[in-house]
């Protein structure tokens, strides 16, 4: 049993450097700017979905998450993210219409993209993108190739305040991280 925990954890600790080697060499730059992964829908896993229902609120809409499958397996083995794992937000229109089963509404084009990356070194102190162990990324559709955010602490963490607790991810809507 006890060999078994420690083979664990070594694979455990193999993967987080892997992953943290190709995020820290791939989606972030050697000066913490973080770009949006290239075809993450088709390779990643996808976590979950949320509906923001109600028009009138900040986040309306579909909000689909995303992260590479060894940060999935990862947070499952350990109940952590480790480092360089990445989170993906897309928030779509929401479409609707009559279908054959009955009134329906379903996920449309993508509006922005909201995007974590672990941190647990802390590699870009003075980064207004960096903090709380994570780095903060906001993308619109109109170019998503540019960071809008006006850093993690005014664009980010008002949101995020109430998940503080579970390192500022909502996981409760992530059935995949579910045991």
């Amino acid at each position: 049993m006890l060999i078994s925990l420690a083979l664990s954890g070594h694979s455990n600790m193999a993967l987080s450097q892997e992953m943290s080697n190709k995020t820290y060499g791939t989606i972030v730059d050697s000066e913490g700017n973080i770009r949006l992964p290239d075809n993450y829908q088709q390779t990643w896993t996808h976590l979950g979905s949320w509906l923001v229902g109600d028009p009138q609120a900040p986040g309306h809409g579909f909000h689909d998450v995303y992260t590479q499958k060894d940060a999935a397996k990862t947070y499952l083995e350990t109940g952590e993210f480790p480092d360089g794992s990445v989170l993906i937000k897309e928030v779509r229109a929401v479409e609707s219409g009559a279908k054959t089963t009955g009134q329906a509404k379903w996920a449309g084009n993508t509006n922005i993209w909201f995007v974590m990356v672990k941190d647990q070194q802390a590699r870009f102190k003075g980064n207004a993108h960096w903090g709380e162990g994570w780095g903060w990324a906001l993308f619109k559709a109109e170019n998503p190739s540019a960071n809008v955010s006006q850093g993690y602490a005014e664009t980010c963490l008002g949101c995020h305040a109430p998940a503080k607790n579970t390192d500022w991810v909502f996981t409760e809507g992530y059935p995949t991280l579910q045991h």
